[in-house]
Parts: C-alpha cells; sequence; structure tokens
C-alpha cells in the first residue's frame, strides 16, 4: 500500500489560508489490496483507520446516499436528521414543500441546530447561543446581533446546504458532489431490480412504524456486501430460522433450498441477488393473499415478478440496501472502521389494507427487525469478522471472492449483467467500484496534482 499526498504544504501561502483537512490528508493507493479479477480482498479494508478516514472523503463526500422516505415529510417544517457518513444531516420540507438537506451544524460554534431525530418545526434554533435558521437554511435571527463588526451579513452565515438531493420513486438521495451525475444515471440498470420493490403499486410506497436504529461490531462493507451478493450463506446461517418458518419445522425442501437464481452486478457497485424458484417467497401469507400476481405481471412483466421481486437481496452503492419481499430498507451508517449503525424502515405499497400492512410489519420485525430471527444471525457473523480481523497473520491473509469468476454475462432476461445467485460477482463488483473512488481524487480535492 503506497501514500501520495494530496497538494504541496505551501499552495495555500498565497493566498493567505491555512490548509485544509483533504489537503493534509495522505491518501492510500489501495490497488494491492482488492484484485477484483482474481477474486482476493485484503481484510486490511476492514480496520486500517486511515482507509476508513478516505473513505469519508472518497466514497462518502461524492456518492449518492440515502437519507429518508417521502412519506416522512407531509408538510412544510416537517424533519428527520440523519447521517450521510459521519456528517450530521437535517432532511425538512420547506414552505414550497421542496425536499432540502442540510449540515446539522450551527456556522457559529458547530453545535447541532437540531438534536430531535424527526418532528415539525418553523425554525431550526441553536441550544448554545440562540441562532436561528429557516426551513431554506437562512440564518435569521442571531442574539445580541449589534456587537458584531459592521460587515457582519447574516445571509453569508446560513446552514450548509446539500447541493444535490433527488427522489427515485420515493426513496430520498443526496450528495455532496455539486456536478455528481444524475441519480438515475448512476443507478443505471439497478433501477430495474428497485422497481419489483416499489414500483408494484400505482400509489407508490410508504414506510411504517418509525426507524429502527441498532449498533453492530463491524465495519459497514461488510453488511452492504453482503446485501449486494451472498446468498451463499443462507442455507448455513440462517438453517434454524428457516426451520422454524418451515410448514414442517424440518427447513425448506432440497429444491427450494437449492432454488435457481441470478445476481445482477453493476459498474457502479451496486447489487442483487434473487431466487427464481416460484416458492421462494418467505413473507406474511397476508400480504401473498393480497397480491393480485396476474396484475404485477401485467405491470412487471414476467421476469420481474419471477426474479427480482422474491425473496432476494440488495445494496444501491455505497451503503443502501433493502430486501424486496420483506419491505426491509436499511443504511450502514458508518461509525468508524469497527463500528457501523444500522437504521432500518419498513416499506409497504400505499394501497395495501391497514390489516396487511400490520402483517407486513410484524412478519419485518420477526425475521429483520433489531433482534429478528434473521438479522441476529448476520450481525453476529459481521462481528465475528471484524473481532478477528486486527491479529497481525489474520490480517495478512487474503479474503477469497473467487466464486463464479466468469460467469457474468449478458444473460438476455435480466439488465445488464448477472451471474449465477451463489456467487461472489456482485461482491467482487463492489469492491473494485470502492477501489475506483478510492484511488481518484474527488471533487474537493486539488485537481492539479
Amino acid at each position: 500500500m503506497t501514500t501520495t499526498d494530496s497538494c504541496e504544504p505551501t499552495a495555500n501561502a498565497a493566498i493567505g489560508r491555512m490548509p485544509r483537512p483533504e489537503e493534509l490528508a495522505t491518501n492510500l493507493d489501495v490497488s494491492t489490496l482488492v484484485d477484483s479479477d482474481g477474486g482476493l480482498i485484503d481484510r486490511s479494508i476492514y480496520t486500517d483507520e486511515g482507509l476508513y478516514k478516505q473513505e469519508m472523503r472518497r466514497i462518502f463526500a461524492r456518492s449518492w446516499l440515502f437519507l429518508a422516505h417521502t412519506s416522512q415529510f407531509k408538510k412544510p417544517g416537517d424533519f428527520f436528521t440523519t447521517f450521510m457518513g459521519e456528517d450530521p444531516i437535517i432532511v425538512t420540507m420547506d414552505k414550497k414543500k421542496s425536499i432540502r438537506a442540510y449540515l446539522n451544524s450551527c456556522r457559529h460554534r458547530g453545535v447541532r441546530v437540531c438534536r430531535a431525530d424527526a418532528g415539525a418545526t418553523k425554525m431550526f434554533t441553536c441550544t448554545y447561543h440562540g441562532w436561528s435558521f429557516d426551513l431554506e437554511g437562512a440564518l435569521q435571527s442571531v442574539p445580541n446581533e449589534q456587537a458584531y463588526p459592521e460587515d457582519f451579513d447574516k445571509k453569508d452565515w446560513g446552514l450548509i446546504e446539500v447541493p444535490n438531493v433527488a427522489i427515485y420513486k420515493g426513496l430520498i438521495f443526496a450528495n455532496w458532489d455539486p456536478k455528481a451525475e444524475p441519480l438515475e444515471d448512476a443507478l443505471g440498470d439497478m433501477r430495474y431490480y428497485m422497481d419489483a420493490m416499489l414500483d408494484r403499486d400505482p400509489e407508490g410506497t410508504e414506510v411504517i412504524g418509525g426507524v429502527m436504529k441498532w449498533v453492530l461490531e463491524g465495519n459497514w462493507k461488510l453488511a452492504a456486501e453482503q446485501f449486494a451478493t451472498d446468498w451463499y450463506h443462507v442455507n448455513m446461517s440462517h438453517a434454524s430460522a428457516l426451520m422454524v418458518l418451515s410448514p414442517t419445522g424440518k427447513g425448506p425442501k432440497a429444491d427450494i433450498a437449492a432454488t435457481p437464481g441470478r445476481q445482477f452486478v453493476s459498474p457502479k457497485g451496486h447489487g442483487a441477488g434473487f431466487p427464481t424458484h416460484p416458492k421462494s417467497r418467505f413473507d406474511a401469507k397476508a400480504v401473498h393473499e393480497h397480491y393480485d400476481y396476474a396484475a404485477l405481471r401485467e405491470r412487471l412483466g414476467d421476469a420481474a415478478v419471477e426474479g427480482p421481486m422474491t425473496t432476494g437481496h440488495a445494496t444501491v452503492f455505497p451503503s443502501f440496501s433493502y430486501l424486496p419481499v420483506n419491505g426491509s430498507i436499511r443504511v450502514w451508517h458508518p461509525k468508524g472502521p469497527d463500528k457501523m449503525e444500522v437504521w432500518a424502515w419498513i416499506l409497504v405499497d400505499k394501497s395495501m389494507p391497514d390489516e396487511v400492512k400490520d402483517a407486513q410489519r410484524l412478519y419485518n420485525l420477526r425475521t429483520f427487525g433489531p433482534s429478528g430471527i434473521f438479522e441476529a444471525d448476520d450481525g453476529e457473523n459481521w462481528s465475528e469478522v471484524q473481532a478477528i480481523s486486527h491479529g497481525f497473520v489474520t490480517n495478512n491473509v487474503p479474503l477469497n471472492f473467487q466464486m463464479g469468476i466468469g460467469s457474468e454475462r449478458e444473460d438476455g432476461t435480466y439488465p445488464g449483467q448477472t451471474s449465477e445467485l451463489y456467487s461472489d460477482a456482485a461482491g467482487r463488483g463492489f469492491y473494485r467500484h470502492w477501489a475506483t473512488l478510492m484511488n481518484e481524487p474527488a471533487w474537493h480535492e486539488n485537481k492539479n496534482k
């Protein structure tokens, strides 16, 4: 692993300012850490503090990140607080009913101007010194303003706004890069796979039951990569849960356990896997009975109903994941190289009767809630990987991502390149894109280097 400095220390002397943090940062060359063609990954990418800080600069500061769902905002002043990487963010509806996002940090001394998780307000007021900002981010009130110099202008000290906010079928994403490619272009063929969850109902989707949050000891990439690529673990890691859910108590039949399926591999790092067995649907019976599958086939197409709409898994790079039949959508918020905070919502179709929505909610909680029978298995695996990855010898042994090498192809049925269901193809794609971004200067870096 080699290092490069992002700019000369003397570059700022002429303009009379201190170097910015990103200009002083040492950027690590990750070329030797990810061999996506050979299917080998250096496990230091989960533990190295320098790499983690570089991720904040080059992954999370330049990627489209999930913020919230549009159903969380009904009227001007509704807000929700979240994170983009480790940056605190306010998402709110302004007076014109547009969704906007701001850095949740007062321009005076840096305290959060909104400490509530969600709610409604007319102003965001810092509890430290009382600076107040309106829904458009403008600074409106400064106690003892007359003590400031004559050239102090409130117009210069509004909240820092995230320059790009975009919505895809109810999902709100944001990007700090002023010249970021449009969200739909960044999603590419992944939109087809997302639509199998987001576009079943002409009325759209909504989230119910609030936001569930829990902390896991593990690097955020372990979770994001698994949801992109890993059906392989299901029959082993979730064996006891599958037994509980099966009608016989013995687990799924052999043909279901060894289900055929496909895995989508995106050049943008996204991934989705899905069985194509007609009985590969683990959600609540009430939800099945609600759906008119003939109408769904007419709306989405046979291939989508038989594939991405089944009990699959998916990740939108870098940190948004979902489970299409369970209606679980979640973000893996990074909290250091060894820790992540999981935020999860329950997504339902708007036109579902209340009793069907409730059945989906309860099923989701039993399976992929904070103490769900599947969720607990996953968290244990990620924590186990992380717990031993700091060992000297352990950290020098590469990890194998070779399953399905060479199987990626355009299959003529599903958009983009796909592999077999049991494959590491989307995982290799995830880390290939990760490495590309990690080695390229981002929008905020000195472009002359």
